[in-house]
């Protein structure tokens, strides 16, 4: 009974090991071993050895990119966690409408990247934008290399404060209440209690979306594609972008999983890091 059960148990999970291999093993196994390679979707496939990856590591722009990347994903993950983390305190208070404004801070997270690029494309245009209209100002704001970055930051967090807001909720209804009760008898104020009891408390919580909004942030695409498409002047040009360029406009396959692999081993080593300090 318990070998019949066993094989009724493999069978259920069997289209899920054959999908997960299919779609994402074997192209991950592929893309490593082209990254030895030089293949330009056309002709044949010639070995390269770790010349894609010296000459990656050799190109100028390479570390205007990395550097992009980094005051991008560092910017947006402390802002996308400390904005969502006070509002949900806010939110946690039982204030009226709490439930509204759930919803509201969510409906962007689940709105597609396309149409919020688009839309705050227009909203940041330089001739008939909102922003421009309201501050009365003449900004080119995307199309200014001082302005593009702090813009497309901007539009991430709003994007990824409702889905940390939520997160964060559900972390606060894991802490026991009796805590905060037992810590106003003893006199301890607003500022204390959130200090010493829900920080703590939150820290596995707090870890988990840093976690997971550093590594979406490492692989922005889209709102950089629609918004910018790196520009100007290379501003915004981010690594994953960087990825599809060499693959599609370039038709350099090598290079492109080479850099697909450096992006894999610093968010490889930044995971590590985390992990080391949130002990």
């Amino acid at each position: 009974m318990e070998k019949r059960n066993n094989l009724f148990g493999l069978l259920f999970v069997l289209p899920a090991v054959i999908g997960t291999f299919i779609f994402i093993v074997i192209p991950i196994l592929c893309s490593f071993l082209l990254s030895f390679t030089n293949w330009d979707l056309l002709g044949d496939i010639t070995f390269a050895g770790l010349s894609n990856y010296s000459a990656v590591f050799t190109e100028p722009v390479f570390i205007q990119i990395l550097v992009n990347t980094i005051i991008y994903a560092l910017s947006v993950t402390v802002f996308a966690v400390i904005i969502p983390l006070g509002i949900a305190a806010i939110i946690n208070e039982k204030i009226c409408g709490a439930e509204w404004f759930k919803i509201i801070y969510f409906i962007p997270f689940i709105t597609p990247a396309v149409v919020i690029a688009i839309v705050w494309s227009w909203i940041f245009d330089p001739n008939i934008g909102a922003v421009n209209s309201i501050l009365k100002t003449h900004c080119t704001w995307l199309f200014d290399t001082h302005l593009a970055m702090p813009v497309l930051i901007f539009v991430s967090v709003w994007k990824l404060i409702g889905y940390n807001v939520v997160l964060f909720l559900t972390g606060f209804s894991t802490i026991n209440s009796n805590l905060y009760e037992a810590a106003k008898i003893d006199g301890a104020n607003e500022i204390s209690i959130f200090k010493n009891i829900t920080l703590p408390l939150l820290k596995p919580t707090i870890y988990f979306v840093t976690l997971v909004t550093a590594i979406s942030s490492f692989q922005v695409f889209d709102l950089i594609y629609v918004m910018t498409s790196g520009g100007p002047k290379g501003a915004t040009d981010v690594i994953v972008y960087s990825i599809y360029k060499y693959a599609f406009e370039y038709f350099d396959i090598g290079k492109s999983c080479a850099l697909a692999y450096i992006l894999f081993a610093i968010i490889f080593i930044l995971a590590l890091l985390q992990r080391k300090f949130s002990k």
